[in-house]
């Protein structure tokens, strides 16, 4: 819960974060290593095909600030060039929060072929008001229990088309299982401390803090895609 807390302080002005901060006349100048972006080392392997530019994002349906990032994450998307393809990391570092559940629904949903189009509506019902998959009590602000389980998860999926004793079932299967262990391998791999992290072809970090708002990591993914296209041409 820490880990997400301090990314999720860069929040709290969720707006004003970005409206803050001056724009830089050079964008070489505003965007620095070490800084504002840091070197996977070693440089880890992507998902996606040869010759394509992976964005990633390192998150969880159960986290808040995921929650509120995901109309910039969505913008990204929609600006990526055609050379770049966005993929979606879940963590499972803060069971507190439910985290572990949500990354085994999204592998399930992910093998029953229905992640991509369920991926908005699922953080929908676990944070808009009334969400069928609070993780929170609206009313007092703390954490519900019991937090809800895979078959609460599977009841959602069900309105997508999927057998909630299938969804269950594959949940709990052995590739599942294995995905999950990979996918917190690869979390430590890359640093991730905290959610929502962003990763671009498996080399460069960064995350809300670092960036400086939200404006600021659609900004700094572009420069990193940019980054990449050109060292692809030498």
């Amino acid at each position: 819960m820490i880990k997400r807390m301090i990314l999720g302080l860069s929040l709290l002005a969720f707006a004003g974060v970005a409206a803050a901060q001056a724009p830089a006349t050079s964008t070489d100048a505003k965007w620095v290593e070490g800084k504002n972006y840091f070197r996977v080392e070693p440089q880890q392997p992507t998902s996606v095909p040869a010759g394509k530019i992976e964005v990633m994002e390192v998150f969880s349906y159960a986290c808040p600030v995921c929650w509120r990032f995901l109309p910039y994450a969505n913008q990204i998307v929609k600006n990526l060039p055609p050379d770049a393809q966005m993929v979606y990391l879940p963590v499972s570092f803060n069971p507190v929060e439910d985290f572990p559940v949500f990354q085994r629904a999204f592998f399930a949903a992910q093998a029953l072929g229905v992640e991509a189009k369920t991926h908005e509506a699922i953080f929908k019902a676990i944070h808009a008001p009334g969400g069928e998959l609070a993780t929170y009590d609206a009313s007092t602000g703390r954490l519900k229990n019991p937090l809800p389980d895979i078959n609460d998860i599977a009841k959602f999926y069900a309105k997508y088309g999927v057998k909630p004793d299938v969804f269950v079932a594959t949940a709990n299967s052995f590739t599942v299982n294995l995905k999950m262990k990979r996918a917190d391998a690869e979390v430590k791999a890359l640093g991730v401390t905290g959610t929502p992290t962003m990763v671009v072809d498996g080399k460069w970090r960064y995350d809300l803090s670092t960036a400086g708002g939200v404006e600021q990591m659609v900004e700094l993914t572009k420069y990193l895609v940019g980054l990449e296209e050109q060292a692809k041409k030498q």
